[in-house]
């Protein structure tokens, strides 16, 4: 952890020298010239300047390690915290430019011991609003921490990452505000003059807050050279820093069951293997069809056959294998198989019980469901893919692990040689038979739409949690584009006026994971049709053909949609 710590240090230097933090800057180098009125000292500007400094240092940590689960935890939107830092930007500004509003700003702080006195309070409080809207250029450390944040999987090692990396971006900003005291130290008569300054400083955080919300800063970031990104590179992209990574995920690349699992991947596993003792089911948050809806005990499944079943319900390759996994355990479950489906949330939509429970019901979904809110049982099994299946023998040995769709046959003669050799003599049913659907036409890649992982955007990028504006162009092969306005967040992108969507597209069935409330207008190859969003985010198909098609869709949502990724069959 150490060695992942230093190189997150490093990581954020670089970040706090990059383009990306350039927007910011004027606000670090004028916190000096915003002293209450009265205290003009030497010591004032720096402790203010430091203090400015450091409230971006806890805010952007915190922020990023732990303000999605937060947020979620309490049923707030994902975009708060960003605003409110646009919020008390404004606010600052106009107290700089009407001394009244300085005042009134200052009275909620006066018992708040954070800062020292003598004007330094204010600089703090100033560094948490403009942490909460602080993005540095983020590399692959900063993207663990994002992604461990949104999954709820928040811990001391990647608070304390994201609090060291943050550091380290904060080391250039000290050095810069220090600067600005030294030139005010050195030049009495710029000293003099500082409090003519406070309506300028007033106006910088102003429209600073102004182009943070109306997402000018990205433009501005995008049009300067990465010229940190080789050091980046360097820092970040090694093995050492990708393994460490890894563990941070909880991700780990030793071990029998490993093993099995990269024969799965790379599919060479074609028989049963002998690989390891199952993991215990661990920190499940809820049960779904059992009785009370209490949890399966381990010793209930002493003996039998298992198969622990990975999924998530607004997976369409998930969805695909049910109607396998549901007859194997009408068929079976009488014979001595117990079928666990480890609910695995994907996106924060996921976690919700109610949406879990009604999306079984309507899926028909009627084996026990364990509720792996925090990923803790996934973690447990290494586990890396939705669906993924482990057949666990009756000695509690894993004996088969597969990964996505696909080689049901072989699954089941799997199923019913344990059950035999756990039963000797037993006679089962006939096999199912139930039509596999597995597309086996090349078929578009899954396509996310946040801004977590959207490398087929051909429009630009997006800034996270601000409403941007879209020139809708014709996509590339396995492309999309955007138009009109949308408010990107890390897993979905939400609609605003005249938004639209061009993808380009080759598969059988194009579905969409969709939330919120409204319609969406899909048109492709001459046909149009429109599609009511309502409820708890879940997939819709958006067009099927009678064999393998390639085109470009085109989709026309209304404001407030939400659109998560695309799935491909």
């Amino acid at each position: 952890m150490l060695g992942l710590l230093i190189i997150g240090y490093a990581a954020g230097v670089i970040a706090g020298v990059s383009p990306c933090v350039l927007p910011i800057l004027p606000v670090v180098f004028v916190g000096w010239a915003t002293p209450v009125p009265g205290e003009n000292t030497v010591s004032t500007r720096r402790r203010r300047s430091l203090w400015v400094v450091a409230g971006v240092v806890i805010s952007f940590s915190v922020a990023t390690a732990a303000g999605s689960a937060l947020l979620s935890i309490f049923g707030l939107p994902q975009t708060l915290l960003h605003n409110v830092g646009v919020a008390l930007l404004i606010l600052f500004g106009v107290g700089l430019l009407v001394p009244k509003v300085a005042h009134l700003l200052e009275r909620p702080f006066q018992r708040v011991q954070v800062a020292p006195r003598n004007g330094t309070r204010s600089g703090f409080w100033l560094g948490i609003a403009l942490g909460l809207v602080f993005v540095p250029c983020a590399g692959p450390i900063l993207a663990a921490v994002s992604v461990l944040d949104a999954r709820h999987r928040v811990s001391f090692s990647s608070l304390l990452l994201s609090f060291v990396f943050a550091l380290g971006a904060a080391t250039p900003l000290v050095a810069i505000a220090l600067s600005g005291e030294r030139l005010l130290t050195r030049n009495t008569s710029l000293s003099a003059r500082i409090r003519r300054w406070r309506p300028a400083a007033g106006v910088v955080l102003i429209a600073l807050a102004l182009a943070v919300s109306f997402n000018w800063v990205a433009s501005f970031q995008r049009a300067l050279p990465s010229y940190t990104q080789s050091l980046q590179n360097f820092f970040e992209g090694n093995g050492f820093t990708s393994n460490a990574l890894r563990q941070l995920q909880g991700e780990h690349t030793t071990g029998s069951l490993v093993t099995c699992e990269n024969l799965a991947a790379e599919g060479r596993m074609a028989a049963l293997n002998m690989c390891g003792t199952a993991p215990h089911s661990t920190g499940i948050t809820g049960w779904l069809n059992t009785p009370g809806d209490h949890p399966v005990s381990q010793g209930s499944l002493r003996g039998h056959v298992v198969l622990v079943d990975f999924w998530t319900y607004s997976c369409i390759n998930c969805q695909r294998t049910l109607p396998h996994v549901e007859a194997w355990y009408r068929m079976y479950h009488r014979y001595g198989l117990d079928i666990i489906g480890v609910e695995a949330p994907e996106f924060a939509f996921e976690h919700s019980p109610a949406n879990i429970a009604a999306a079984a019901k309507a899926l028909g979904v009627n084996y026990p469901i364990a509720i792996d809110d925090n990923l803790a049982t996934w973690n447990a099994y290494e586990n890396e893919y939705w669906p993924a299946e482990y057949l666990i023998d009756a000695k509690g040995v894993v004996r088969h692990v597969a990964y996505g769709e696909g080689n049901y046959a072989a699954d089941e003669r799997d199923i019913r040689t344990l059950l035999v050799a756990a039963h000797p003599g037993l006679h089962l049913p006939p096999a199912s038979n139930v039509p596999d659907q597995t597309p086996t036409e090349l078929t578009s890649p899954e396509t996310y739409l946040g801004t977590e992982r959207s490398q087929y955007l051909e429009t630009g990028s997006m800034a996270n949690g601000r409403t941007q504006q879209f020139n809708l162009i014709t996509p590339s092969r396995f492309g999309y584009t955007l138009g009109g306005t949308w408010t990107p967040t890390t897993q979905y992108i939400t609609a605003g006026t005249n938004a639209r969507l061009a993808l380009s597209f080759e598969a059988r069935h194009v579905y969409l994971v969709l939330g919120g409330s409204g319609s969406v207008q899909v048109s492709v190859n001459g046909e149009v049709r429109d599609i009511k969003v309502s409820g708890y985010p879940t997939l819709y198909t958006l067009a099927s053909f009678a064999h393998d098609t390639a085109g470009i869709l085109h989709l026309a949502f209304s404001p407030g949609v939400q659109a998560y990724d695309f799935t491909f069959g």
